[in-house]
């Protein structure tokens, strides 16, 4: 006979919900996972970069950079050279004196001397009020090519050319920046549109620069015999510059290994006198006798 209703079938046991993602990121080792982290980074940085208006400047690898290295005074005597003769018709270095080139070394007092009383400057006011012009110090900084800033902006279409004092400081690839945007001036890709007056450089932003290129094979004549290239000039002015904004570079890395050596000595021996004026307070074995 028919049965006049169905047993009900048991209920099925709760299954937990796996979410196929989380499994397969579990699997994978923490090394891995490490390493997934540190390429997405990477490509997140590079997709920024790409994202920019300009061409991020290449890693050249100066021979000044590193724990133990200085400049080269050589390169930074010919980029001194370079910007006398070719940049400061346009720019200044306000924040370099004459007397930084004698500490360096580079120079000579006489020759340094010789050069600051080229320059006539403008002092006082004197005993009756009046300013005058005398010769240059070494005290004083080297001169601006503009008597003030509207004098730089006029005889520049509006446009006041910097300091360059802090430059290499103030742009995010420092030394690599100046050299890419010196040597990077090129012909402007098919459909980009220059206006007048400006010239077409990836390095810079907005890829539109007021300043025209200012180097060319020959423009200075070094008296080392060291080839003037427009590539040898922008390295040597380069480096001139990233002593320009930090002229105690050579001595702040030598004092900071002379520290590095003292804490390290005094670590050294601070640790063997507390072994041995401690240990044998450590390692003694106290008996309590009844």
């Amino acid at each position: 006979p028919r049965p006049d209703r169905f047993t009900p079938l048991p209920p099925l046991p709760s299954l937990p919900v796996i979410d196929p993602m989380a499994a397969v990121l579990r699997a994978i080792p923490k090394s891995a996972a490490s390493a997934a982290v540190a390429v997405t980074v990477a490509a997140a940085a590079r997709s920024a970069d790409c994202s920019d208006d300009h061409v991020p400047s290449l890693d050249l690898g100066w021979s000044h950079h590193g724990p133990l290295a200085a400049f080269d005074a050589k390169a930074v005597r010919r980029g001194f050279q370079v910007y006398k003769e070719v940049c400061s018709s346009c720019h200044s270095v306000n924040r370099v004196n004459y007397r930084n080139l004698v500490e360096y070394g580079a120079w000579s007092e006489s020759e340094v001397k010789a050069m600051a009383e080229d320059v006539d400057v403008i002092d006082g006011p004197d005993s009756s009020g009046e300013m005058f012009e005398r010769p240059g110090k070494l005290s004083d900084p080297l001169p601006s090519p503009y008597a003030n800033d509207e004098a730089g902006r006029a005889a520049n279409g509006g446009a006041l050319p910097p300091d360059l004092s802090l430059m290499v400081k103030a742009r995010h690839a420092g030394v690599d920046y100046i050299f890419n945007l010196l040597t990077g001036y090129v012909e402007p890709p098919e459909g980009k549109e220059i206006l007048e007056g400006l010239h077409y450089n990836p390095y810079f932003s907005g890829a539109s620069i007021a300043m025209p290129p200012p180097l060319m094979d020959g423009a200075v004549e070094y008296p080392d015999g060291t080839p003037a290239t427009a590539s040898q000039m922008a390295k040597d002015v380069s480096v001139f510059l990233a002593w320009a904004s930090e002229p105690e570079h050579d001595d702040r890395k030598q004092a900071g290994m002379k520290w590095i050596f003292a804490l390290g000595t005094a670590a050294v021996v601070t640790g063997f006198y507390k072994r041995f004026r401690w240990g044998p307070y450590k390692t003694r074995q106290i008996t309590y006798l009844k």
